[in-house]
């Protein structure tokens, strides 16, 4: 088995962030939440438009951490909002 069924997904649709378990087996992790966006799986990430609609008012907002320890960490190690975008998948852009 090959399709959407089997993959786990570790990138956060809407911000790039990579680290969690968001999406697996086709199925939301509703325990996860990103700690830099705020995305919770399946709420705002579930179709193309209203991820788009997410990513566009984060950033918008100036692209606030939604967890500050995640931040502090993040940020001391040379954090860069563009290039951690770069991971979100093309399907997903």
């Amino acid at each position: 088995m090959t399709g959407a069924e089997d993959r786990t997904e570790t990138v956060c649709r809407v911000c790039g962030f990579e680290g969690e378990v968001f999406w697996e087996g086709g199925w939301p992790n509703e325990a996860a939440i990103c700690p830099c966006c705020g995305n919770e799986p399946d709420v705002g990430d579930a179709g193309v438009m209203g991820l788009r609609n997410y990513r566009g008012y984060w950033v918008g907002q100036g692209a606030p951490w939604s967890s500050p320890s995640a931040e502090r960490r993040h940020k001391h190690r040379g954090w860069d909002l563009l290039e951690q975008m770069r991971n979100i998948p093309p399907q997903w852009r």
